[in-house]
């Protein structure tokens, strides 16, 4: 059958991390035809024929991304495996007060318990472990030490738990960036019902009454359409709802106002989108840090951060925490520095922000780039700037330890405006939420539970953006775990 030609069970648009658990759950069964569609590359099964910047686990690549030259926060990974394939290695799980907002949306399936399960798999599939001994840095040891002279204690990164200081865990295998085509395609990929297209760009759903009844997808040039009983969405937190939106399906006089007929009147499609800003404090590296990790980076054994702190601000519940205070040395994320000198620093992440952002289209050109607001420190009631200002000052009193200033010298900044920290926000990359759950009478749910599309009954969206709130995590292992309850909440219903 050709994949161009024929017709599928499930076809699921997106090959990120969220596609490639559905395409390998899905195709477990030998009956069900399942297609996989992926804008970007797939450099296929044999690990030696990936480009070097993807399997290296030290750095960051930006070689295979959607667009050059915007926004950090804009960054989005385009090649099968998506952002597995270009982000820091990190696995770490939110709090209980993550599974009750998401269990308030999405029903017991996404209790802490219900989870549970979906987790431990995402961790044996991507071969998670803990940090190694030997890619401890000066550095990170001096930092946990600092956090333990701080109060804090140790704690388990990888399920739920309490604030504290550790590790994460981590996919990757000795320097090798063990990604989620290599632990979940890798053993799928000799299936005969399982087709995975590269290089084939979804445009739009084209829908009649409320169905389904295609996907307009450009594969080497020429634009089809393919076919299939169901469609699952996997295109990220901005890719899932751009699709839906360029497809009708979304609020219908904004879809009007981009020339989009509307099919499906859902107003909660790209709004609520959220993601967890931060600020990087720089610190004055001394002599003595920057040969050490010299030493190291000739051993083959620098990363830039190995751990962080779970921290809890006045204004958070009892017992949880919204805030990553992230120590790190090395190169610079972008760029570098001459041999033998490093920026070391101290990042303060906000884990969960009050504030709403929203994607939505410039026009009905699947070629245009989406219009995407993080709407970072927008809260009316000023509650993320002031989390967000005391984990500046934990900053601050963890660089003045006596683990970690003999290493680097404060670099006087003075007390930040309110422009001036907004001028110097970063992001965590972890946005979520642009189709978010919830019961149909809440006139911003996009999805249930299961990630059923309202008003379209063969339609689903798995992924990130389908968290009505981003986790007090970095979101690689909770939105495995989340395509691994998808793949079994359509098992269920087709069963």
């Amino acid at each position: 059958m050709s994949p161009v030609t024929g017709h599928h069970d499930v076809l699921v648009l997106g090959g990120g991390v969220a596609g490639c658990v559905l395409a390998a759950r899905l195709s477990e069964d030998p009956a069900r035809r399942v297609c996989l569609v992926e804008a970007g590359p797939d450099h296929g099964a044999d690990r030696s024929r990936w480009p070097r910047t993807l399997l290296d686990a030290h750095a960051l690549p930006r070689d295979h991304m959607w667009e050059r030259g915007v926004a950090v926060h804009r960054l989005r990974a385009r090649v099968l495996g998506g952002s597995s394939c270009v982000n820091g290695c990190w696995h770490t799980w939110g709090s209980e007060a993550d599974h009750e907002e998401w269990t308030r949306a999405g029903g017991p399936r996404w209790s802490a318990a219900g989870m549970a399960p979906y987790r431990e798999r995402a961790a044996a599939a991507m071969r998670l472990r803990p940090v190694p001994e030997r890619e401890f840095s000066v550095w990170a040891r001096a930092a946990l030490a600092g956090a333990r002279e701080l109060g804090y204690e140790d704690v388990d990164m990888g399920a739920p738990g309490a604030p504290g200081c550790g590790t994460p865990l981590l996919n990757a295998l000795d320097g090798l960036r063990w990604n989620a085509a290599f632990g979940y395609l890798g053993p799928a990929r000799s299936r005969t019902n399982l087709t995975v297209l590269g290089e084939a760009t979804a445009n739009r759903l084209l829908l009649d009454g409320g169905e389904v009844m295609g996907a307009e997808v450009v594969v080497d040039g020429r634009t089809v359409t393919l076919t299939a009983d169901t469609y699952v969405l996997a295109c990220g937190t901005f890719g899932s709802a751009g699709l839906l939106l360029r497809s009708g399906i979304g609020p219908a006089d904004e879809l009007r106002g981009r020339g989009v007929r509307p099919e499906v009147d859902l107003p909660g499609v790209g709004a609520n989108l959220s993601d967890q800003p931060g600020v990087f404090v720089p610190l004055a590296p001394t002599p003595d840090l920057n040969a050490a990790l010299a030493a190291q980076e000739k051993e083959g054994d620098l990363y830039v951060s190995r751990m962080l702190i779970r921290a809890a601000s006045t204004h958070c519940p009892a017992g949880g925490w919204d805030l990553h205070i992230l120590p790190s040395a090395g190169d610079p994320l972008f760029g570098s520095l001459p041999p033998g000198e490093y920026e070391a620093g101290i990042a303060a992440f906000l884990m969960k922000p009050a504030s709403r952002g929203r994607v939505r289209l410039r026009s009905a050109d699947p070629a245009e780039p989406l219009d995407i607001d993080p709407g970072f420190l927008t809260d009316p009631d000023g509650h993320d700037m002031a989390v967000l200002r005391e984990g500046l000052e934990i900053v601050e009193r963890l660089a003045a330890t006596s683990a970690l200033a003999p290493l680097a010298g404060t670099v006087p900044s003075g007390e930040l405006t309110d422009a001036e920290l907004r001028s110097r926000l970063g992001t965590y990359w972890h946005p979520v939420g642009t189709c978010a759950m919830g019961p149909a009478t809440d006139p911003l749910a996009v999805t249930d539970g299961a990630g059923r599309v309202h008003g379209v009954p063969n339609l689903r969206v798995a992924d990130a953006s389908v968290l009505p709130s981003v986790p007090a995590a970095n979101t690689q292992l909770p939105v495995l775990a989340a395509a691994e309850l998808f793949a079994d909440a359509l098992k269920e219903a087709v069963r």
